[in-house]
């Protein structure tokens, strides 16, 4: 073939031939642009009049992409959910630590430190590498490390996969590339280091609640018999989310005070008589501030102006400190700065930090021969099997679990059902004491009350 059948034009799109394989050469936005197409000759002229027509148009070619390394990757990822998705601190921040995993990973190995030359086989890599380094359970510095647990590593990689998927959507990857960590067919990889979880009984139920002291017991039966998430009973507030009368506790977001629960979705709860007895105690006159206090402001050593601010004066103080710190530093202050200053509201208002109930969960399950134990969330593993026992439908359940509703994979799910339905307070409650009934906390709440009442 002679040099000149080699190589054309096509408008501004020069068409070449290296080998047997044809690529493009144009201009876009000062850059100069060598696609790859193939050994297809008539695909390259066709492929090349598309994209002479685009550049005429002035729209991107659809070839054009825009390499970045990997660090800026991250990046833009991160500030598209901080700037756009305005995803929750707290997700931004585990999106943060797998991917710092990625970025050790491909700083410290032989391979492409850009997005177009980055791989299925590099990913491959990644996996193996992550299969053989420690980690700090749950983040703690100061626990023994570990290897990452089989969900602990699918979720770095699916996370490493949505923000390579970012990439694609943003063309910093080559248009004829596929996702490198698509590849890897996340969805099929079984899940078989897990710790596993171990429910209570009904004698460890027992010997745990009357391992309490009477400032836990109110905390862990408030757990074993609502459901809540640990985060959920630290941030209730008095009046508004507890209502003794008609025994009903709400879980509520509370974003003007920098918290909102896990899924968003806000729920009503019915308690059940001894339950509602044993928070009456432990609420006694008070009208505002946390439901739950720490030890030292539930015992009366330590006391704080803030637990007679109700929820508005709360926020209005949040507010007062927020302004008073952007003016001291002359720029406005980003989520996670605002958070930090929330987070000192709820403590000098006396709520209970949330690893607070943690440590306080393990001390107990030593306490009684149970070390495996340390992670409160059982008790919410507990409360949702209590339910499943007892047959309480699955959209009541749904309900007082807080969970999202789903469609399930064939579209037939709850997810368009709950739209058109609307359960009664009555049933929820019907349904919840009839799962509740045999429970030993039930019977250990009766008698603390009763105990408490008469003044023993």
């Amino acid at each position: 073939m002679s040099s000149a059948s080699k190589t054309f034009s096509v408008g501004k799109v020069q068409v070449y031939q290296r080998g047997n394989v044809w690529y493009l050469c144009y201009h876009e936005e000062g850059q100069r642009r060598r696609p790859r197409v193939g050994p297809d000759r008539a695909l390259a002229r066709q492929q090349a009049a598309e994209i002479n027509s685009q550049l005429e148009s002035g729209a991107p070619a659809g070839l054009s992409f825009e390499p970045i390394s990997l660090v800026e990757l991250q990046s833009r990822w991160l500030a598209n959910h901080e700037q756009v998705r305005r995803s929750s601190v707290h997700t931004i921040r585990r999106y943060r630590a797998a991917t710092n995993h990625f970025i050790t990973f491909a700083s410290g190995a032989r391979v492409p430190q850009v997005t177009a030359r980055f791989r299925a086989a590099h990913a491959e890599e990644f996996v193996v590498y992550l299969r053989k380094i420690q980690v700090s359970p749950n983040g703690h510095e100061k626990t023994r490390k570990r290897q990452l647990m089989d969900k602990g590593l699918k979720f770095i990689l699916e996370t490493c996969r949505a923000m390579f998927h970012f990439a694609q959507r943003r063309r910093h990857l080559s248009p004829y590339a596929e996702n490198p960590f698509a590849a890897l067919e996340l969805d099929r990889m079984p899940v078989e280091r897990i710790r596993p979880i171990v429910l209570f009984g009904a004698d460890l139920e027992r010997s745990f609640l009357l391992a309490c002291d009477d400032w836990q017991f109110p905390v862990f039966l408030t757990l074993i018999l609502t459901g809540l998430r640990p985060g959920e009973l630290t941030h209730l507030l008095l009046p508004h989310d507890l209502n003794l009368e008609s025994g009903i506790l709400r879980v509520r977001n509370k974003p003007k005070l920098g918290w909102q629960v896990k899924t968003r979705n806000e729920r009503e709860i019915p308690l059940v008589k001894p339950l509602a007895d044993v928070l009456r105690l432990m609420v006694g006159s008070r009208h505002t501030g946390p439901v739950f206090l720490r030890k030292q402001f539930a015992s009366g050593k330590q006391s704080s102006l803030l637990a007679d601010l109700g929820e508005l004066g709360l926020e209005r103080n949040l507010e007062q400190r927020v302004t008073q710190r952007e003016q001291s530093e002359g720029s406005e202050l980003s989520r996670a700065q605002r958070l930090a200053i929330a987070g000192s509201i709820w403590r000098e208002a006396g709520a209970i930090e949330t690893d607070r109930i943690r440590l306080e969960f393990i001390r107990l399950n030593q306490n009684i021969g149970q070390p495996h134990q340390t992670a409160p969330k059982v008790l919410r593993h507990l409360f949702a099997t209590a339910l499943q026992d007892a047959n309480v439908d699955p959209l009541i359940r749904n309900e007082l679990m807080g969970h999202a509703p789903e469609a399930s994979s064939g579209g037939f799910g709850l997810g368009m059902t709950t739209q058109y339905t609307h359960t009664r307070p009555e049933t929820r409650r019907k349904q919840l004491e009839l799962a509740l009934m045999n429970s030993p906390a039930i019977e250990l709440a009766r008698t603390f009350h009763a105990e408490k009442a008469a003044g023993h």
